[in-house]
């Protein structure tokens, strides 16, 4: 895939997101909305931080499962269920997202929801990919 990320200078500076991504290949990833949940189906961390980071683990295992990379991420819909929590803890769930998944930064959203599939989740990820 080759992925051209697009900052206009005449929008706000993204922290953490490219503002658009322009990807060509021929393989489209589409990622199902991945939780903290374990092996077992539980959701394991007692804190956001620590959901996001065992959602975003595996969101880029199922993303790895189908020979894609973190920079072959075109876009990510990250769902939670309290904006002002997410907001606080955002330079941490930065620092995650940058050990886990680096630099290439997808076009990105954070959606408040009233609540997930699982009721003790926190946060959900999902998105797609574009592969050569």
């Amino acid at each position: 895939m080759t992925a051209e990320r697009i900052n206009p200078p005449d929008l706000s500076p993204p922290t953490g997101f490219s503002h658009a991504v322009v990807a060509t290949g021929t393989r489209l990833v589409f990622l199902a909305g991945q939780t903290a949940l374990d092996i077992d189906g539980k959701v394991v961390g007692a804190t956001l931080p620590l959901q996001f980071e065992k959602a975003l683990t595996n969101l880029l295992a199922a993303l790895r499962s189908a020979g894609a990379t973190p920079a072959d991420l075109a876009r990510v819909t990250v769902y939670a269920t309290d904006i002002a929590a997410y907001r606080i803890h955002a330079p941490e769930l930065g620092r995650i997202w940058r050990r886990l998944a680096g630099r290439d930064y997808p076009a990105m959203a954070v959606v408040e929801v009233v609540r997930l599939w699982d009721e003790q989740a926190m946060v959900e990820l999902d998105g797609f990919a574009v592969l050569p």
